[in-house]
């Protein structure tokens, strides 16, 4: 039976586009490309007419499983719920492992991001923690302990 071959990429759509790459870039992830898409393939694709997207298509070093972030410059973007919480029905979050938690963790206080909740460990294996990234996008970060 026909079915799912691998895992390629995870979208992300935001009003300010710019400022969503750099905290992904500021996590480690790089940058693979960047794009305009408009015509007939992205509206039969969303369902959107003579619409126009500017992308950003990220992975982790050594890559694996991308993250597409977009922003759309026509139609204009509608706006989503930023301070959604994990039992809000939907994509809540993208998960990364990290190999410094803390360290990361303050960094991004540093840069004005915030933690949803704390930083929990689940069974002396996994310290993990949920950071409010730009436009109330939520990262899963986890360290793998032990």
């Amino acid at each position: 039976m026909p079915g799912i071959t691998r895992f390629d990429h995870i979208g992300i759509t935001v009003a300010d586009l710019d400022t969503a790459v750099a905290f992904f870039v500021g996590l480690g992830l790089e940058i693979e490309g960047r794009t305009f898409v408009e015509g007939a393939f992205i509206d039969t694709v969303t369902g959107i007419a003579d619409s126009r997207s500017e992308i950003v298509m990220l992975h982790a070093p050594g890559g694996g499983t991308g993250v597409e972030v977009s922003s759309f410059v026509r139609p204009a973007h509608e706006q989503g719920t930023p301070t959604a919480k994990a039992n809000t029905l939907g994509l809540r979050s993208v998960a990364f492992e990290v190999d410094d938690l803390p360290a990361i963790v303050e960094r991004l206080a540093a840069d004005g991001y915030t933690l949803d909740g704390g930083i929990g460990e689940y069974e002396g294996v996994w310290r993990m923690a949920y950071v409010r990234g730009p436009e109330g996008i939520i990262v899963a970060l986890a360290e793998r302990i032990g």
